[in-house]
């Protein structure tokens, strides 16, 4: 079963970075797509990016779209999400989550409706 965990939460100031990490354990990168995640206080969750372990195709949403980049290291089984120009309505739990893919296949992660695996979340919070 795949394993995911993150790290790299914070406080940072308005227009501050951070980078937040989703280290996998299970089976190599190939094999899965990684979904970032947020949800902030008395709203419901959201998608942020998506990114396939196998080719490293990235879809950025609406909402980061120009402020957030989404890596993966294959090496080290970890998906990284580099975070700038924070804002307070970016401040949530921010959570990576995982799905199964054929390595050799080619994906659109901006279709994938389903995520099995979830990690456990961390914090952000961006105030002065």
């Amino acid at each position: 079963q795949l394993q995911l965990v993150e790290s790299g939460g914070g406080l940072v100031q308005p227009g501050g970075s951070l980078r937040l990490s989703c280290a996998a354990s299970g089976l190599a990168l190939d094999y899965y797509a990684i979904g970032w995640f947020r949800q902030a206080p008395g709203k419901e969750r959201e998608e942020v990016s998506c990114i396939t372990g196998n080719n490293g195709d990235t879809y950025h949403y609406d909402n980061v779209k120009g402020r957030f980049t989404t890596s993966r290291d294959k090496a080290k089984n970890t998906v990284f999400l580099h975070m700038s120009s924070l804002q307070p309505e970016d401040t949530g739990v921010y959570y990576c989550a995982g799905r199964n893919i054929d390595p050799d296949g080619s994906y659109d992660c901006s279709k994938i409706y389903e995520y099995p695996y979830w990690g456990q979340g961390t914090q952000v919070t961006v105030s002065s």
